[in-house]
């Protein structure tokens, strides 16, 4: 099991994610980013806003990717 943050996942705040793989990872902080939105948080609004620019540009979004992964692999299981 690895540990990341919400602003290692390209989010807002520092809420912990703990999961197996990057993609778990990515689901976790996609619910939390849509409880955030729900809730009407102006920093993950803004930090959701920047990511679906990056989804306008597929090679802006794999770096974006590639780093997420390159940072999950480097973390040590807890």
């Amino acid at each position: 099991m690895k540990t990341m943050t919400s602003k290692d996942l390209a989010g807002a705040c520092d809420a912990e994610f703990h999961a197996e793989t990057i993609d778990g990872m990515a689901e976790l902080s996609k619910k939390h980013g849509m409880e955030m939105l729900e809730q009407g948080d102006q920093s993950h609004i803004e930090a959701m806003e920047k990511m679906k620019g990056l989804m306008n540009d597929p090679e802006a979004m794999k770096a974006c990717f590639d780093t997420m992964r390159k940072m999950f692999d480097s973390l040590s299981e807890s």
